[in-house]
C-alpha cells in the first residue's frame, strides 16, 4: 500500500474519533442550542483564518460549495433536534449509520463510481453492525419518532453532503480553500439560524460553557477537514465507511460519560463494524 494510501484510512479514523468527541461535548452541554451555537462560531473564526492563508477554490467547485452549505446546515438542525430529543447512545449511531450506504448508492448510480463486491461487502456488515448498535435496547416506542425522524434525517443529509463535497473538493484545487469556504459559509448559515430562535437570551448561555464549545468547534474542523482531504484521493464510499466507525467510539463515550448500559448486543454490534472495517480493507485495491 502506498503512503498516501496508508494516509488516507489513517486520516479517515482519526476524523471518526475526534468526530465522536465533538459530539459527545456539544450533547453534555444541556443547552443544546447554545452548544451547537458555540461549535459554529468557533469554527468560523477559525475560518476566516484559513480563508486568508490558502487559495480561493476554483469556479467549479462553488456550485458544491453553496449546495453543502445548505444541506450541512439542514444536518446539524437535524442532528440539535435528535439530541434534544434522544439519548446520545442511540441518536448518535441511527444518524451515523444510516449514511453509507446511501452514499454508497449515490457514488456508484450519480457519480459512476464503481464498488467491488469486497468493497460492498464491508459497507453492508459496518452498516448492519451500525444499525444493531442503534437499536441494540429494542424496536423504539411511538414517542420516540420524533427523535428517530430527526436522527434519520441527518443521516440522509450526511449521505448528500458527503457525495457534495466529495465530489467538490476534486474540482476546487485546493482541499485547504475548499474547507476554510465550506466553514466560512455554514457556520454564519446556522448562526443565524439559531440566533432567530434564540436572539439575546443565546449570549448569556454561553457564558458557562465557553471552553467546551471552542473545544468541540476546533475538534469538528479538524475532523472535517481531514475528511475532505480524504475525499480528494480515496473513494467515497469506502471513507464514508471508515468514518462511521466513530459509532465505536460514541459507544464508549456513551457509557462511560453518560452512564448509558452498553450491554452484550452492543457489544456485538460494534465488533461487526470492526469485521466490516478489516473486510473493506482487505477489499481496497
Amino acid at each position: 500500500m502506498s503512503e498516501i494510501g496508508s494516509a488516507v484510512p489513517l486520516a479517515v479514523l482519526t476524523a471518526a474519533v475526534l468526530h465522536a468527541v465533538w459530539n459527545g461535548l456539544a450533547h453534555r452541554i444541556p443547552d443544546k442550542m447554545v452548544g451547537f451555537a458555540l461549535i459554529n462560531l468557533t469554527y468560523t473564526a477559525c475560518a476566516v483564518v484559513l480563508v486568508a492563508v490558502n487559495p480561493l477554490p476554483a469556479a467549479a467547485a462553488w456550485p458544491y460549495l453553496l449546495a453543502s452549505t445548505v444541506v450541512q446546515t439542514v444536518s446539524t438542525v437535524l442532528l440539535l433536534r435528535a439530541y434534544q430529543l434522544g439519548d446520545f447512545g442511540q441518536m448518535y449511531p441511527i444518524a451515523r449509520g444510516s449514511a453509507p450506504l446511501l452514499v454508497a448508492l449515490l457514488s456508484v448510480t450519480v457519480l459512476g463510481q464503481p464498488l467491488g463486491a469486497g468493497e460492498l461487502a464491508g459497507v453492508v456488515v459496518i452498516s448492519c453492525g451500525l444499525i444493531g448498535l442503534a437499536f441494540a435496547q429494542g424496536i423504539p416506542g411511538r414517542a420516540q419518532l420524533p427523535a428517530l425522524t430527526a436522527a434519520a434525517g441527518t443521516g440522509a443529509m450526511i449521505a448528500g453532503y458527503t457525495v457534495l463535497d466529495g465530489s467538490g473538493v476534486r474540482h476546487a484545487g485546493t482541499v485547504g480553500g475548499y474547507v476554510a469556504w465550506l466553514f466560512l459559509l455554514q457556520g454564519p448559515a446556522l448562526l443565524a439560524v439559531v440566533w432567530a430562535r434564540r436572539g439575546r437570551t443565546l449570549l448569556t448561555g454561553m457564558r458557562g460553557v465557553l471552553p467546551v464549545g471552542v473545544l468541540g468547534g476546533v475538534l469538528s474542523l479538524t475532523a472535517y477537514g481531514l475528511v475532505v482531504w480524504a475525499q480528494s484521493r480515496g473513494n467515497l464510499a469506502t471513507i464514508a465507511a471508515l468514518r462511521e466507525t466513530s459509532i465505536v467510539i460514541a459507544a464508549l463515550i456513551a457509557t462511560v460519560v453518560f452512564r448509558e448500559r452498553l450491554g452484550r448486543l452492543r457489544l456485538t454490534a460494534a465488533f461487526t463494524v470492526l469485521g466490516g472495517i478489516a473486510v473493506l480493507e482487505l477489499a481496497r485495491p
